[in-house]
């Protein structure tokens, strides 16, 4: 199984766009690039998207390139048309600097509105990156939505089990 990304981080970013990455990601980065020695730069890409998206979502080579056999099986579709485009076009293939730092060019600092700091969050096997008070305001705007599936007062770990033996049928 692929190493995945935990936890949350804030960096500065400084005026060339660069900031660090948490070095726990570092190494689920040089573990899903194939290419990957001791010694080279560990490659990613950052899919921005289209104007819907307020964060980069950032996608190991593994991670990518099994998003990209998902999107070649799908039949000639509108649907399968945004999804090469968001995942091939609207992207940002990058490498990870000798200093475990990333440059974001302005474009994307732009869209998502990045300055200062950066936010970092994981999300299994990729990992996203946000402007801190962006990524807050989204957060409480669903929060009310979280957990819908639930009753009341259940834990989502408490429940893991019983949500996948009804998908399997159990």
């Amino acid at each position: 199984m692929a190493r995945r990304f935990r936890g949350e981080y804030t960096f500065k970013v400084d005026a060339k766009g660069r900031v660090s990455i948490p070095a726990l990601f570092r190494r689920v980065i040089e573990a899903g690039d194939p290419n990957w020695t001791d010694g080279l730069r560990p490659e990613l890409v950052i899919v921005y998207g289209d104007d819907s998206r307020q964060h980069l979502e950032v996608y190991t080579i593994n991670a990518i390139d099994a998003l990209d056999d998902k999107i070649a099986q799908l039949p000639r579709s509108p649907l399968k048309r945004r999804l090469e485009r968001m995942i091939s076009g609207q992207s940002h293939q990058t490498e990870i600097d000798p200093d475990g730092r990333l440059v974001l060019p302005q474009k994307l600092r732009e869209k998502i509105g990045l300055t200062k700091e950066a936010f970092f969050i994981a999300s299994g096997d990729t990992f996203q990156i946000w402007e801190p008070a962006t990524f807050d305001a989204a957060e409480a705007e669903h929060a009310d939505d979280l957990g819908d599936d639930l009753p009341d007062g259940v834990d989502p770990l408490d429940a893991l089990d019983l949500m996948l033996d009804r998908r399997e049928g159990h």
